[in-house]
């Protein structure tokens, strides 16, 4: 009966979002298509599992998984506080200002640009698994390691960006400022860095990601008795999955409102874009 259920719901989910795709284009249409294969996902597994009886502890149910949430609120939450608010957004910060801050003057010195990038990308290439103990011990178990884990992450990747985008205007915008009088930093805040955004937000949105998975990454490796990367190593130990799930069902969470607060302000902040205005 579950699995009937379970095929049921899928060819159900399916056809409902050809339905949805074939009708015109609009906000709702474009919110719905995803929420409903979502939840076409959440039935589908759901009913598999208890189909074939598939152990809670390879793979609970997500009412399973809804119901430990229910009871971990505030477990959750103070998770989420450590990880999300104090590690990663505290890092992210502080990495893509210093990104952003570095790009100028190495916009400003041509030897910097020829000297930093390729260490940057050599640093970036750098897997987080190495460097996060390293920074664990020099900067402690708490919260502030876990943020430097993150500034490295996010710093080169957004710098190269920024770099690039300061780059992007053309030998006529340039003259043009020129034939106006305007000096470098006149230059710089009317012409450089507008034309820079679409770079910079796409740096910002990537580093959107890296923050996430980095602080989480970094309490695998030393963390006080809170944190996502802690409840998730220590749950799975306890063979709590239901809880493991939980975590990672917030983390998700947390990364698409990340994602989407950079996107929404992106549309908001370079609408002149062509980019932009195709897809209004």
């Amino acid at each position: 009966m579950w699995i009937l259920l379970g095929i049921t719901a899928w060819i159900a989910g399916w056809a409902l979002n050809v339905w949805l795709a074939g009708r015109s284009a609009s906000k709702i249409t474009a919110l719905m298509v995803p929420i409903l294969f979502g939840l076409t996902l959440v039935l589908v597994w759901e009913a598999l599992v208890r189909g074939f009886g598939i152990s809670p502890v390879i793979l609970p149910p997500p009412s399973a998984i809804a119901a430990r949430a229910g009871e971990s609120g505030m477990i959750l939450w103070e998770d989420f506080v450590q990880t999300v608010i104090k590690g990663a957004l505290s890092g992210y910060v502080m990495g893509c200002a210093a990104a952003i801050v570095t790009a100028i003057v190495v916009d400003r010195f041509d030897f910097l640009r020829r000297g930093l990038l390729p260490v940057g990308n050599f640093v970036a290439a750098l897997p987080v698994i190495g460097i996060a103990p390293i920074l664990v011990m020099w900067f402690g178990f708490d919260w502030q390691s876990k943020a430097a884990v993150v500034v490295v992450m996010v710093f080169f990747p957004m710098l190269v960006n920024t770099v690039e985008g300061l780059r992007d205007t053309s030998a006529m915008q340039r003259d043009l400022m020129r034939t106006y009088a305007a000096g470098y930093w006149t230059t710089l805040v009317k012409l450089r860095l507008p034309a820079a955004m679409p770079f910079i937000f796409n740096g910002l949105k990537l580093a959107s990601t890296l923050a996430l998975i980095g602080a989480i990454v970094a309490e695998f490796f030393g963390s006080p008795i809170k944190g996502m990367g802690f409840r998730i190593s220590t749950s799975v130990g306890l063979l709590q999955l239901d809880l493991v799930w939980a975590e990672i069902v917030v983390a998700a969470i947390a990364g698409s409102a990340f994602y989407g607060g950079m996107a929404l302000l992106e549309r908001a902040v370079t609408f002149w874009h062509p980019s932009q205005r195709k897809g209004r």
